[in-house]
């Protein structure tokens, strides 16, 4: 019964979240450069739902060790990831992956390093050119926006 404590709490706190993006502010379709607002949230929110309930049918239940340094590692990294992200959210995206990357085992500088560019790039452009949705100003960002 326990197993199910986790994906039920996800799904709720999905719901709560659905709810929630409902009261975001449309945008006028004459205005509108992509999607509205509440969309993205919306997709990612009954992704994260399904899978949750994919977890509960078909995962089969078994003893996990305690979390293990690497774990406490990331959550550290997250606390991290906040406070860059008040200064630029791209910097912030990039430390995040390249020490993520390190914390997971890449011992190799260049691979950390790509992994800290490249993948924030490709999101940045992703939201930017095909969502057309920008990130918040900030130290980087502003290079790009002008």
């Amino acid at each position: 019964m326990t197993r199910f404590a986790v994906p039920c709490g996800i799904v709720v706190f999905c719901l709560v979240a659905y709810w929630l993006s409902t009261q975001f502010d449309r945008v006028p379709p004459i205005l509108l450069r992509g999607m509205q607002p509440a969309d993205f949230p919306q997709m990612v929110l009954l992704l994260i739902m399904a899978l949750s309930v994919l977890v509960m049918i078909f995962d089969k239940p078994i003893q996990h060790e305690p979390m293990g340094v690497n774990v406490w590692t990331s959550l550290g990294l997250f606390v991290v990831f906040a406070l860059l992200a008040q200064v630029d959210m791209f910097l912030g995206l990039g430390v995040f992956a390249g020490a993520l990357a390190f914390a997971w085992g890449e011992r190799r500088i260049l691979g950390a390093g790509l992994v800290a560019i490249v993948s924030p790039t490709l999101i940045f452009l992703l939201f930017d050119m095909v969502f057309r949705i920008r990130f918040p100003r900030g130290l980087l960002t502003n290079l790009w926006y002008g």
